[in-house]
């Protein structure tokens, strides 16, 4: 099966779940998309790797790129592999000195190895003829960070802030751990500059 290679577009919150977030995952070269709800855990860490934060202490999934590099093993790729029943199913191509093997993964957590890595994530054409989107030609390619709005401060709300208060709450959210809001309070903090 030929293999579609995809980038990470959007990270938000899922309109369909609360507490929920879903990562928009692009066609390379193509306009189709594919929407995947995930958890905010995961959405914080792929967050982080996103945006090359460095938390105090490493993540779950920093831990696990840690540990593969301790024992000289790499992430070469992830193939997101099926679909059941609203279920995307993923595998973690992992190279080490002597093979290369394939371990089954959630789709949200190879993804956050994948950030981590650098390292490129496919999908086949059936998938994406069941679950992708065609998105409009003059539609923008973007990587937006969106807030919930109602448990948070919206986008709108941080327009309004002055920069002194923009930075009060980055670090609030920071020492939080809140590293979703904080992407979008330091985005608002640089479009200034």
């Amino acid at each position: 099966m030929k293999k579609i290679e995809l980038e990470i577009i959007a990270l938000s919150h899922s309109i369909t779940q609360t507490h929920s977030y879903a990562v928009v995952l692009g066609e390379v070269n193509g306009l189709r998309r594919l929407p995947i709800v995930i958890g905010g855990f995961e959405a914080q860490a792929i967050a982080v790797a996103l945006e090359r934060m460095l938390p105090g202490r490493p993540l779950t999934h920093d831990l696990m790129k840690n540990f593969m590099t301790a024992v000289g093993a790499s992430l070469q790729e992830v193939i997101i592999c099926d679909l059941q029943e609203g279920i995307f199913y993923a595998k973690l191509i992992i190279r080490t000195e002597n093979d290369t093997i394939e371990i089954d993964s959630r789709t949200s957590d190879a993804i956050a190895l994948a950030v981590r890595y650098n390292c490129s994530i496919f999908t086949y054409e059936h998938i994406m003829n069941n679950a992708g989107i065609l998105m409009d030609e003059n539609a923008t390619k973007k990587k937006m960070i969106e807030t919930d709005g109602v448990e948070t401060v919206t986008n709108e709300d941080l327009k309004s802030m002055s920069i002194d208060e923009l930075e009060t709450l980055l670090n609030d959210v920071l020492e939080h751990e809140d590293y979703i809001r904080a992407i979008a309070i330091r985005d608002e903090i640089n479009r200034r500059k």
